[in-house]
C-alpha cells in the first residue's frame, strides 16, 4: 500500500507541474493572425488592397520596455490615391504598438 501512495502522489505531482508550467508560458500569437488583426484595424476606415508580414519576430525597445514584434505594411487606395503603412504587432498580445505612413 505504500508503493501505491507514493506512485499516486508522484503522479499527481507530475501532472500538477506540468500544468503550471504549460499555465505560464508566454503564448504567441502567428504571423498570420497579427496580419489579421492590423487589416481588421485598417478596414474600419475602408477597403485594404493589399497587405504583408514578416515572418519572423523581431526585437524592439520602445520606451525602455522591450517588446517581440511582428512589422508588416498594409496598402489602400483612398480617393484613387495609394496610401502606403507600416506596423508592429506585438507578438504576445496582438496589440498594434505603432503605425507609420510612408510618404
Amino acid at each position: 500500500m505504500k508503493w501505491r501512495a507514493l506512485l499516486i502522489g508522484a503522479g499527481i505531482g507530475a501532472a500538477a507541474a506540468l500544468f503550471i508550467t504549460e499555465a505560464t508560458k508566454q503564448t504567441s500569437i502567428k504571423p498570420e493572425k497579427a496580419l489579421k488583426i492590423a487589416k481588421e484595424a485598417f478596414k474600419k476606415k475602408g477597403p485594404v488592397d493589399g497587405s504583408w508580414i514578416q515572418m519572423i519576430p523581431e526585437t524592439i525597445s520602445k520606451n525602455d520596455i522591450s517588446y517581440n514584434i511582428y512589422r508588416g505594411g498594409i496598402s489602400r487606395r483612398v480617393n484613387d490615391v495609394l496610401e502606403q503603412y507600416e506596423f508592429i504587432v506585438d507578438k504576445h498580445t496582438g496589440v498594434i504598438l505603432d503605425v507609420n505612413q510612408i510618404k
